[in-house]
């Protein structure tokens, strides 16, 4: 079965950092894209980050540019997200993702759009950043 078990979370100041982490199994790591996404209540789920571990790619939403950075060790299947200046409109939760067509992103009029496919997500772990 396909895991991701998501972890990190946790309680911030504002220009503060956290690491999150999302933990694999059950699918073939290096051949898959993982993503971070995020929602804040009363807000639709967005994505944040997402790295295609066939070719490395990355992709990040540009509200995150240049202060979050995704990583990932393939001998542990974990994806890492390295936040960093965060900010209170960073409070979410976020959760991440698995799809192995790639992360399905596309980028028009200003946000990515996400296509429809296989994919697999785990639960979710809070971030909260206080002013």
């Amino acid at each position: 079965d396909v895991q991701l078990q998501a972890s990190g979370g946790g309680l911030v100041q504002a220009g503060g950092s956290l690491r999150l982490s999302c933990v694999t199994s059950g699918f073939h790591f290096d051949a898959y894209a993982i993503a971070w996404f995020r929602q804040a209540p009363g807000q639709e789920r967005e994505g944040v980050s997402c790295i295609s571990n066939d070719d490395g790619n990355k992709l990040y939403a540009d509200s995150v540019r240049g202060r979050f950075t995704i990583s990932t060790d393939s001998a542990k299947k974990t994806v890492y997200l390295q936040m960093n200046s965060l900010k209170p409109e960073d409070t979410a939760v976020y959760y991440c993702q698995a799809r192995p067509d790639g992360c399905g992103w596309v980028y028009y009029s200003g946000r990515f759009y996400y296509t429809e496919g296989a994919q697999y997500w785990g639960q979710g772990t809070l971030v909260t950043v206080s002013s």
